[in-house]
């Protein structure tokens, strides 16, 4: 065979080989299909191969918080009471965009909650207790860098809490959360949710700086083992307490920059505040924002 020949015959079985896998669709194409937002959902998948830059995001934040700055500015002068709970594996991003939501706001009225574990007076107490002494008065917000939900995350994985304790938590949730909005209050809750590699990628990054040592705890570092049974705890969460009152938002975080937009994106279009510019609070990336799929596994040891 000649070295033409050859080659066409490479060319050929290659072009082949290109043609026998699928291509994964744009993102552009999947925003105008339900189904496959559906699924990207379902299976996990991130819908982009590129990381948003840093001079279209910081130019885009910018504008957000221009827009947060109006939101809280109605929250105070109505009365309003908000709480926005972020929640997600560890590195996944919960605490970077709280920082970028409270980079500009008024601290009189906006704050942080980030409770260290209980210690022995709180144990004793009604799990719930320490949390509503928490909450927003009217004209506040307030940020949970994570919740009461470490009961069917952390706590229950890591075995923190016992069978019974796991059982009366997912019981008495859903009804707690009715009770703060029946009351008035407004209650948003974000997961996070990144891969296993990107994760893994974070920790590394986490153990060889100095400044960011601390935030890499020994649970952190079990999480990674632990993958599986975090899966099904998280799956189990959403089954139970994903509600009409207080739904899950899930928010695609592999790449943090796009997951902060986002996110800030969706709690804007959340508040019915006057004067916003609809140019720049715009409904967030459906490929990146939804709801959280009502799905468990029928072997999860986790459904008692």
């Amino acid at each position: 065979m000649s070295r033409a020949g050859g080659t066409r015959n490479g060319t050929r079985r290659a072009a082949a080989r290109t043609a026998a896998v699928p291509r994964k669709p744009s993102p552009r194409a999947m925003r105008g299909d339900p189904a496959a937002i559906r699924r990207l959902f379902e299976g996990g998948a991130y819908p982009y191969s590129s990381r948003l830059g840093g001079r279209d995001y910081e130019r885009q934040m910018l504008l957000l918080q221009r827009e947060l700055l109006k939101c809280q500015r109605w929250i105070e002068e109505s009365g309003q009471r908000v709480v926005a709970l972020f929640e997600g594996r560890d590195a996944a991003g919960k605490g970077g965009t709280i920082k970028r939501f409270m980079e500009h706001m008024n601290p009189r009225t906006a704050r942080v909650v980030a409770l260290p574990r209980p210690d022995g007076r709180e144990r004793s107490q009604w799990f719930f207790q320490r949390y509503v002494a928490q909450l927003p008065s009217a004209g506040e917000t307030c940020l949970f860098d994570r919740s009461w939900y470490n009961r069917a995350g952390v706590e229950r994985v890591m075995g923190f809490c016992t069978d019974e304790e796991y059982r009366e938590f997912m019981r008495a949730c859903p009804l707690f959360e009715e009770m703060l909005v029946r009351s008035g209050m407004r209650v948003v809750k974000y997961w996070f949710s990144i891969s296993r590699e990107e994760q893994a990628r974070r920790f590394e990054a986490r153990a060889r700086d100095p400044l960011k040592q601390w935030k890499l705890s020994p649970v952190d570092i079990a999480s990674q083992d632990k993958w599986d049974e975090y899966t099904r705890a998280k799956e189990a969460m959403f089954l139970r307490t994903d509600t009409a009152q207080a739904p899950w938002t899930i928010v695609k975080a592999d790449d943090k920059k796009r997951a902060r937009l986002a996110c800030m994106r969706h709690f804007l279009a959340s508040m019915p505040y006057p004067g916003r510019d609809e140019a720049v609070a715009t409904a967030p990336d459906p490929l990146l924002v939804g709801a959280a799929p009502r799905r468990l596994p029928a072997s999860s040891p986790l459904t008692a």
